[in-house]
């Protein structure tokens, strides 16, 4: 059942996906399901926005209790929501309401302990903060949602549109997510996570006082077939040695790390030229077609071509999405 919603709005909120929130379950359409929504802040005090203007909520915290949808827009993460929200938000739970966060709304369901043992995201800028803030939550860097039972949690921004017409999908079923979905103008559904939108360099991502030469030579020639035993030897070491070593300096082993590097030059060789894919394969030094479709697929959680029609748009005669 989900008739009544309530969004706990707390300072520096995100005035994009509470608009998201509000499109979602406190529009009327006539021909789809209407909800009683509310905005609710602590004593229904004005709370100021993120781009600098202030909101008034009509309603204080104890819509939360009658809600059956809870949802946490996103706030400022170093503010430390009150006691009496985080109360609500855990008899909120406790009684089988949906409780969602948007970005970094997730911190607020962490400080309630809503997420302890529990799958969840947030956006990735904020996903090691997060694990580091709540350290028995089970954070998901790179999914746009995710749902443990009755807890829903999301990445930024758009994300807040998947993670909604999830939830109207779960409760009215496919026919009525997409119908809303269309009215919307956005699909019923994405492909892949947030692990396409992550900004990583073209560079070891850690100091490596032994094999920092190493590396940065690597780097200039991912198109050669670097093994283990070549660049043990490179490094005048013997494998098992080297392979100690790596890890010790790196935090992964060659071939992941190796496999890493290639993924973001194939990334960057997507976004920036018009190779085909045979030749990115060629240039990442996977060889393959179908060994760069396999490892680009099981890291950024799309498709190559996907990920091209997304990030391109029509630079070079490539089409957006």
């Amino acid at each position: 059942m989900l008739t009544r919603v309530a969004v706990l709005a707390l300072p520096e909120l995100a005035v994009f996906e509470l608009g998201v929130l509000t499109e979602i379950f406190g529009y009327d359409r006539d021909d789809l399901p209407k909800y009683d929504f509310a905005l609710c802040s602590p004593g229904a005090e004005p709370v100021r926005t993120h781009a600098g203007f202030s909101i008034h909520p009509e309603h204080d915290l104890d819509v939360i209790d009658r809600a059956d949808l809870v949802a946490v827009a996103p706030y400022e993460n170093g503010f430390e929501p009150p006691e009496e929200a985080l109360d609500a938000l855990r008899r909120a739970a406790d009684r089988g309401a949906w409780v969602m966060s948007v970005c970094t709304g997730a911190f607020a369901l962490g400080a309630a302990g809503l997420l302890d043992d529990r799958r969840c995201t947030t956006h990735w800028r904020h996903t090691d903060e997060l694990k580091a803030r709540y350290p028995n939550a089970k954070v998901d860097p790179n999914v746009l949602y995710v749902a443990d039972d009755n807890i829903i949690t999301s990445a930024g921004t758009a994300a807040s549109i998947d993670a909604g017409l999830y939830l109207v999908r779960e409760v009215h079923g496919s026919a009525v997510a997409t119908a809303l979905a269309r009215r919307m103008v956005v699909p019923p559904h994405r492909d892949g996570g947030q692990a396409q939108f992550i900004e990583t360099p073209m560079a070891p991502t850690v100091e490596a006082p032994t094999l920092q030469p190493l590396l940065a030579e690597v780097l200039g020639s991912l198109d050669q077939p670097h093994t283990v035993d070549t660049l043990a030897a490179c490094a005048h070491m013997a494998p098992r040695t080297f392979a100690r070593r790596f890890r010790a300096e790196t935090g992964a082993t060659p071939h992941d790390w190796l496999t890493n590097q290639r993924v973001l030059l194939a990334r960057r060789l997507l976004e920036e030229s018009d190779l085909g894919i045979d030749a990115i394969a060629a240039r990442a030094g996977f060889g393959s077609a179908a060994t760069l479709r396999h490892h680009f697929t099981q890291r950024m959680c799309t498709t190559p071509q996907a990920y091209r029609s997304t990030f391109r748009g029509a630079v070079g005669g490539v089409r957006g999405v």
